[in-house]
């Protein structure tokens, strides 16, 4: 066979790009993962749309009345229009896609859905996930004025890229409230993948949060069926291992990262590896001084103590000494009402605190929080009990 006949072989970026093509084009069962939405929301997307639709989860609950919402490989853009409803017309929602068949397929729509809901709110971008600094779109329209044919036209390619990405970002740094994906992480390539994490971190608002769908695996994939076009596009050899798929969102740099919902019975099982849809939920705000205002929370339990992120321990019933940030985290979901707060009796104000030393797991005397002078004497306050019934 000549080498000009010889084919070429396919990379697991290329399946992705041209299965999901193609799927756009044309419903394909082996893409999808059965997923109940609410029929009131699904009400206005046309039917090509939810026909075209590959998910595994649902992310949307996790959306809000009037926030920024960023949908990574937004596809036909089913879940766009979803959580347009949810967040309103005070709210915006962004689908950035590297697919043109597919971003295609959503903004074929975009009028008609605007006049059902009675308001437009949704943004359409091209670009990689992994990447979401570079529009594609502006690149596009650069390289027809400037089109690259040799080794100097790259590296000039190199240097429009990295303006693009400074000066027109196509998400920028910390304006989106929250981060959402279905099925689509596992599709994007090994090497991409702890830059990717680091994207959705630095596009999140301090306090925001990423709702993330995807397809894991119960054990390692091995490298011969990772190195599988077809089980690649088809959300399965790309699929993260279960616990490390959670390692990834901490080692970004998220806190309160828990398993909202995880599908108990395998959606496939290869090889005797079970793949099965997860929805993670992860917190973006631990970030920042540790500043000494005398402040201390109590674990109410149900364990014997617990540890967070950063290594924090916290014994139940145990006043513990914490930082102002630690102290005003602990009050936000996905924490509340796990810890009760004890303020000091006389605040420290924040420009005149001291810097805490956080690596000191330590108990919070009463009297730093009450005052060393503090000798006060009351009567009985009245009833103790719940609903204000005699005591006995």
């Amino acid at each position: 066979m000549s080498e000009s006949n010889t084919p070429t072989p396919q990379t697991a970026e290329h399946s992705v790009y041209h299965r999901y093509a193609a799927a756009a084009r044309e419903r394909e069962e082996a893409l999808c993962c059965p997923v109940e939405y609410a029929a009131d929301f699904l009400s206005i997307i046309p039917d090509e749309i939810i026909e075209r639709d590959y998910g595994c989860g649902d992310p949307t609950p996790h959306a809000r009345e009037g926030e920024t919402v960023l949908d990574l490989g937004s596809g036909g853009g089913k879940l766009c229009y979803l959580l347009a409803q949810v967040v309103g017309e005070r709210g915006r929602v962004i689908g950035v896609d590297c697919n043109r068949e597919m971003l295609a397929l959503a903004r074929k729509y975009q009028q008609e859905v605007a006049e059902r809901l009675g308001f437009s709110n949704v943004d359409f971008r091209y670009g990689l996930i992994q990447d979401l600094q570079l529009d594609l779109d502006l690149l596009g329209r650069e390289l027809e004025q400037q089109p690259v044919h040799d080794p100097a036209g790259w590296l000039l390619l190199r240097n429009l890229e990295e303006r693009l990405r400074r000066e027109q970002p196509l998400i920028a740094n910390e304006s989106v409230d929250c981060v959402v994906s279905n099925c689509v992480l596992n599709l994007v390539r090994q090497q991409d993948r702890r830059q990717l994490f680091a994207e959705i971190f630095r596009v999140l608002k301090c306090g925001g949060r990423a709702a993330i769908s995807d397809i894991v695996a119960d054990e390692d994939v091995p490298r011969r069926m990772q190195e599988d076009p077809e089980l690649w596009s088809g959300c399965i050899s790309g699929a993260f291992r279960e616990d490390q798929f959670l390692s990834a969102f901490e080692e970004a740099g998220f806190h309160g990262i828990e398993i909202f919902k995880r599908q108990r019975e395998p959606w496939r099982t290869v090889e005797g590896i079970e793949f099965r849809s997860v929805t993670v939920v992860a917190h973006k705000g631990k970030h920042g001084p540790c500043l000494e205002r005398n402040q201390a929370v109590i674990y109410r339990g149900p364990f014997k103590a617990v540890h967070d992120d950063d290594g924090h321990e916290y014994r139940r019933g145990a006043r513990m000494a914490v930082c102002d940030k630690t102290f005003q985290l602990l009050q936000r979901p996905p924490y509340a009402g796990m810890f009760e707060a004890i303020e000091p009796r006389d605040a420290i104000p924040r420009a005149e605190a001291l810097p805490f030393d956080c690596h000191r797991g330590k108990l919070r005397d009463a009297r730093e929080s009450k005052g060393l002078a503090y000798k006060v004497t009351t009567e009985e306050a009245g009833p103790c009990c719940e609903n204000d019934e005699p005591c006995c």
